[in-house]
């Protein structure tokens, strides 16, 4: 598969931010009645552009339903005439036809090889947890978890660190047909702010589905002393799905940045991440 850009066309990035509460996920779906993010961002588009046709987004990391973004990615290739056409004002008039619930930040021509998924060097998120007996603020409810048991952020942290490096987290993922469930733990910290809200910072060369919730809900059993420190490890190196892992709910889990390489490096990294993964002395079969 090549990034490169058909003739006559640009591809520009897109970087933009969504309140998931509504959304069924990032990707379209075949139910037209399905709200989505990708589907309001490619109408919007084609509305502004006066397109007859639907110019597809591709996304770095594509959320799940109701989980929200501050610092998503996405590219599409325009044609270069429209480009040139719309590029001054179509910051301005997206904003003018999306709904409140979803913004674009920034609209610029992407330099040569840029890929929002494959270009991607790293995704992080935070999750955000409450254990306040008296429950979640009222206007943070969308965005805070409420955990009804006092949580230990040291015991917590104490079972993140044994997470951290390449492994197989096919444990703490939803397997699809033919995806590899490898993956680099870059992070995995909590801290408790002064309001009381326990914000765990996950950070990962790219996430398989539900992992991130998964990894939450097994923290959160060592955090509120229904398990030890190393269990959420052992789970890890058992290698299946353990039915004690909860996949905690989504609202608490906001995707707040993307990190990509120099520009110069941007097509050979689209080309390794197209790379399916194995663990160092696994075998090939």
């Amino acid at each position: 598969m090549s990034d490169e850009v058909a003739d006559g066309f640009v591809r520009v990035r897109l970087d933009l931010s969504y309140d998931g509460k509504d959304f069924s996920g990032w990707a379209k779906q075949l139910r037209q009645e399905t709200r989505t993010v990708q589907g309001e961002i490619e109408s919007a588009l084609r509305t502004v552009t006066r397109s007859a046709e639907t110019y597809q987004l591709t996304v770095a990391g594509r959320t799940d339903a109701g989980v929200h973004a501050r610092g998503q990615v996405a590219h599409v290739d325009l044609p270069g005439e429209l480009w040139a056409e719309h590029r001054e004002r179509l910051l301005r008039r997206l904003a003018g036809r999306l709904p409140h619930d979803v913004r674009v930040w920034r609209v610029a021509e992407a330099p040569s090889g840029f890929n929002a998924r494959f270009s991607a060097v790293w995704r992080r998120y935070a999750y955000r947890v409450t254990d306040h007996p008296g429950g979640v603020d009222p206007l943070l409810r969308g965005h805070v978890l409420w955990h009804d048991w006092p949580l230990d952020v040291d015991a917590m942290n104490e079972a993140a660190g044994r997470l951290l490096g390449e492994h197989d987290f096919a444990a703490y993922c939803k397997k699809r047909e033919g995806a590899t469930t490898i993956r680099t733990l870059q992070e995995l910290s909590l801290v408790r702010g002064d309001d009381g809200i326990v914000t765990a910072t996950v950070k990962a060369d790219a996430f398989c589905h539900n992992m991130v919730r998964s990894l939450i809900g097994a923290l959160l059993f060592v955090g509120d002393g229904h398990r030890p420190s190393d269990w959420p490890g052992k789970v890890l190196a058992a290698g299946v799905r353990d039915s004690a892992v909860h996949v905690v709910r989504p609202h608490g889990l906001t995707l707040e940045e993307v990190g990509y390489p120099a520009d110069a490096l941007l097509a050979a990294r689209s080309k390794e991440a197209r790379n399916k993964r194995t663990l160092p002395g696994a075998g090939c079969c």
